[in-house]
């Protein structure tokens, strides 16, 4: 789409506009090849819960019916391999664990890995059984480097701590040089030589036994990888689940947890992933101390089991949930994740079932028209976009704060966002008002763009929008590749399949866009673009996301 340009354009400088946007100047573009992309899922829980089966789809306590088409979604996406953060199956028996083995065979025939974890319910069979090790090790050999592996490699377990843990804890590393990280899987749970019973649950050789293990697979220094994800069953600070990844409630061992929290953030490790309490929930968890921090994702149920959040003020907490920040959230749904990595970057989806409101365990599914204990088929939506990049920032912005604090720069380009307001009143299962984590990242700059590119995550008013609030981004050019500006035709551009748009072209809503020459005033409406040679930069008020960047609107994505 072109836009009518606005006021008198010289056919010289419009050529000699064009001239420069085909240019190929080494000194002021990078035309190096865009960085190997490759996916990776996440699930999590795959309980049955339910005493009957009337379609005997989920055989030994596991969720069969909700894995195969979760699995179908994983397949048709492409990813390269799944991870599930724990709870295989309901009781943990060797039958169970072989049956959860089985259901990944769809995803072994496309070529694609299965790493899994211990949960909790893999220790609830009898004692006989090694609380699940033996079969578990049986049955996925993957998670020492054996078959089903694929092309992950670099494996490693704490064996020096317990031989127990040979591919129980267990990293590897997946990518390419460009584009790769590190994978570290973090099992605390009973073993045959040690069991510690606290606040409900049993535990085995804590993050603190393993935290020599854990900084040094993650180390930044020596890893070899561009990126670090770190894995477990447990919540640092659950929703529901009031038990931690720290033997005991959320209050126990606070010097485990800020050795903890802060080897992640030192590592730049940006997401601590994990399930337990079936829900979609992304939070902020600050250490014991104020001094670490890390954004946690507990992945959605994929289970016959829904949670409920529990208030704030519950004694069981320990006063102890001040220390996490809620982001997004939603409850009863079945889903799961595509995380894309990309150089620097990481871009995530979340998808759930377009209809949600399902109950739990004797009410499953819960929704209108359905058959007691069937799983209907699930309609899988992409609810949200999320992500960070190693050479961005991220903003935490409160309800009723504004976007402005968001400000960055990368070589020669700045970036600020002029006006806007968090005005979401979304609030989580207990009443919370959820924060805006606003996610800024950059790639260099192209033969056919004036600026490098900017991407936006964040700012999304609500789960299944891409809309977000009314803002003013500004984004600056070079000016000895523009020297002057092209009227309705050159300014702030979003990436549109395979070529750029003027941003606000893109907007919610049917707005007609308009181009004002000169800087941007806070009277402008939604809509209202410009370039400004004064201080030689475009900018725009919109209300979508994306990656941005200054440039003449149709230009090829190259």
């Amino acid at each position: 789409m072109r836009v009518k340009s606005y006021g008198l354009v010289a056919a010289a400088l419009a050529l000699a506009l064009g001239a420069a946007s085909c240019s190929d100047d080494s000194s002021t573009t990078n035309t190096s090849a865009a960085p190997t992309s490759w996916s990776f899922g996440v699930m999590s829980d795959t309980q049955w819960t339910l005493t009957t089966d009337p379609a005997g789809k989920n055989p030994n306590g596991v969720a069969v019916s909700i894995i195969n088409q979760i699995n179908s979604q994983f397949i048709a996406k492409g990813v390269k391999f799944v991870i599930q953060v724990g709870d295989l199956t309901e009781n943990g028996n060797d039958a169970d664990i072989a049956a959860r083995a089985q259901a990944a065979q769809a995803l072994y025939d496309a070529g694609i890995g299965f790493f899994p974890m211990r949960g909790n319910h893999e220790t609830y069979a009898p004692v006989p059984n090694g609380y699940g090790i033996p079969a578990f090790t049986s049955r996925f050999p993957q998670t020492q480097g054996g078959q089903h592996a694929f092309s992950a490699t670099n494996f490693s377990s704490p064996t020096t701590i317990s031989p127990e843990l040979a591919g129980m804890s267990y990293s590897f590393d997946y990518g390419f040089s460009d584009s790769n990280a590190r994978f570290v899987i973090i099992d605390d749970w009973a073993t045959g030589s040690r069991r510690i019973d606290a606040a409900g649950y049993p535990y085995g050789y804590s993050v603190g036994d393993q935290q020599a293990w854990i900084s040094g697979r993650l180390s930044s220094a020596s890893r070899g990888t561009t990126h670090a994800f770190v894995f477990s069953h447990q919540n640092l600070i659950g929703e529901n689940h009031q038990d931690s990844l720290f033997v005991g409630y959320t209050n126990a061992n606070p010097d485990m947890q800020n050795a903890f929290i802060a080897s992640l953030q030192n590592n730049s490790v940006k997401y601590y992933i994990c399930g337990h309490d079936h829900v979609h929930q992304r939070s902020v968890i600050a250490s014991p101390d104020g001094l670490s921090k890390v954004q946690q994702i507990i992945g959605a149920s994929d289970s016959s089991k829904f949670y409920t959040p529990k208030s704030a003020s519950d004694p069981n907490w320990f006063g102890q949930k001040s220390r996490e920040t809620s982001i997004r959230q939603e409850l009863y749904s079945p889903g799961f994740y595509i995380y894309t990595v990309s150089g620097p970057r990481v871009i995530v989806d979340y998808y759930s079932d377009s209809t949600g409101k399902f109950a739990s365990d004797a009410l499953y599914p819960g929704t209108t028209g359905s058959t007691l204990g069937v799983t209907p088929t699930l309609n899988f939506v992409k609810k949200e976009t999320y992500g960070y990049s190693l050479n961005g920032k991220e903003f935490l912005v409160p309800q009723g704060g504004p976007y402005t604090v968001v400000q960055d720069s990368y070589a020669s380009t700045s970036a600020r966002i002029l006006s806007g307001v968090n005005h979401s009143t979304v609030t989580d299962g207990i009443g919370r008002p959820v924060v805006a984590a606003v996610d800024t990242g950059w790639a260099a700059k192209t033969s056919t763009i004036m600026s490098d590119v900017l991407s936006l995550w964040g700012m999304e008013s609500k789960l299944g929008s891409d809309q977000t609030d009314t803002y003013t981004l500004s984004l600056s050019y070079d000016p000895s590749i523009v020297s002057s500006h092209q009227s309705g035709s050159f300014g702030l551009v979003v990436k549109d399949g395979d070529h750029w748009t003027l941003a606000a072209t893109k907007n919610a809503g049917g707005v007609v866009p308009r181009f004002v020459a000169g800087p941007w005033s806070d009277s402008y409406d939604l809509g209202t673009y410009g370039v400004d040679t004064s201080t030689n930069t475009v900018w725009a008020v919109i209300n979508k996301g994306g990656d941005f960047a200054a440039a003449i609107d149709g230009s090829a994505l190259r």
